[in-house]
């Protein structure tokens, strides 16, 4: 007899983990993974400015705003972090 007295454990990669798990920002590889593409994919969208949420650069690190993240992936609606680089144009 199995016993569901637990709550189901949240995939690591949903709303409801990262916001019980990550403090602000969390890595563009978990981040990517939330969306649902690869870690690969992830850099190469950080690189184009094009990630779905805001992303901040502190020295060599890419780090994933939380905050940004959970309401792309609530609303479904991106929010770019390359508005703010100038020399950003379209290909």
């Amino acid at each position: 007899m199995h016993h569901h007295d637990n709550p189901p454990q949240s995939v690591p990669s949903s709303p409801a983990y990262i916001r019980a798990t990550w403090g602000g920002t969390g890595s563009v590889e978990e981040a990517s993974a939330a969306f649902g593409f690869s870690r690969a994919k992830g850099y190469d969208l950080v690189r184009r400015g094009e990630f779905p949420c805001r992303v901040l650069r502190i020295g060599r690190s890419t780090r994933v705003v939380t905050a940004s993240l959970l309401r792309v992936l609530d609303s479904g609606e991106p929010e770019y972090s390359g508005t703010r680089d100038a020399h950003t144009a379209p290909a």
